[in-house]
């Protein structure tokens, strides 16, 4: 007869090879003779030993997938997407995730396959970086629809990355560059210009200030020539004289002007004592001359315009 020790002995071990302990967010799928027949919540639970087994665990945590996808754009860019897809299996569907799908990663890895490549070909580069939150809608979606059937829930996709060809980027680089260099230029010309504009309302006002005082210089030696014609009548020097006189002073001053600096250019004028007053009869015959010109001319033109 089998000791009764050992008979407890056995008892022991069936009964603690049929405790099991399934941990917390986790469901156990548990087959007798190789058919299912439940599934076990977490906590401690039993099965018949050497009956019914643990075919196994299944986790309801999220859980992240990265797959990486190259594929074509539009204009012709090969670039590698790293799309981040965050997901959980139902917790009511538990059966489906454990037997409909061999390989569940792999399945929704051809999907995000599937997806990214009907989308990114509608799209250039630029567009692929600008809409890829519309790339990362489409895979949620459509990846979303097609794993609710095998009971898996899409909690979100990502496209966390872009990588185009080496020379690519070096080429965007340069364009950026350019761009960059071209806005610089701009605002450099724009500096240049304004700068030439107020140096030249600088020198506009300059020229204007200077003709003003040259205005006021000349109405002021026109005034003094006046007051000294004036003087030069009360002493009994009738006009004519008066301004041969002016004109002979300021000539000789001006020859001292002239001599006081030795880069000047001297220009020799008539020196002799009717210089001053020859000089002045030419210039009042002149301007007698042009007077009487220009009113034979009004009269012409008035004769013209009453025929």
């Amino acid at each position: 007869m089998i000791p009764t020790y050992i008979i407890i002995f056995i008892i022991v071990v069936l009964i603690a090879s049929g405790l099991f302990i399934v941990k917390q967010q986790t469901n156990a799928v548990i087959e007798r003779f190789g058919k299912f027949t439940s599934i076990r919540r977490p906590g401690l639970n039993l099965k018949i030993p050497l009956i019914d087994r643990v075919a196994g665990r299944v986790s309801l945590r999220i859980q992240q997938l990265d797959v990486i996808v190259e594929t074509k754009t539009q204009d012709d860019v090969f670039v590698h997407l790293k799309i981040s897809v965050q997901f959980l299996i139902r917790p009511d569907h538990v059966y489906d995730a454990f037997y409909k799908l061999q390989n569940p990663h792999e399945q929704i890895t051809a999907f995000i396959f599937d997806v990214v490549r009907a989308e990114v070909p509608k799209m250039i580069l630029d567009d692929v970086f600008e809409k890829k939150e519309e790339i990362a809608i489409a895979i949620q979606r459509d990846l979303k629809h097609a794993m609710l059937e095998y009971g898996y829930d899409i909690i979100k996709a990502l496209v966390t990355d872009i990588d185009p060809d080496e020379k690519v980027k070096i080429a965007m680089n340069r364009i950026n560059a350019a761009d960059r260099e071209k806005i610089a230029a701009q605002h450099e010309g724009d500096a240049q210009r304004i700068l030439i504009v107020e140096r030249a309302k600088a020198e506009a006002e300059s020229k204007r200030l200077q003709g003003k005082g040259i205005a006021d210089q000349r109405r002021e030696i026109a005034r003094g020539l006046e007051e000294s014609v004036d003087v030069l009548n009360g002493a009994g020097i009738n006009s004519q004289e008066a301004s041969a006189l002016i004109v002979i002073t300021q000539h000789y001053d001006t020859l001292q002007s002239i001599g006081q600096d030795t880069n000047s250019n001297l220009i020799l004028l008539p020196n002799n004592p009717n210089a001053a007053s020859s000089m002045l009869n030419d210039m009042v015959t002149s301007l007698v001359a042009a007077n009487k010109i220009n009113e034979s001319s009004n009269i012409d033109k008035k004769k013209l315009d009453k025929k």
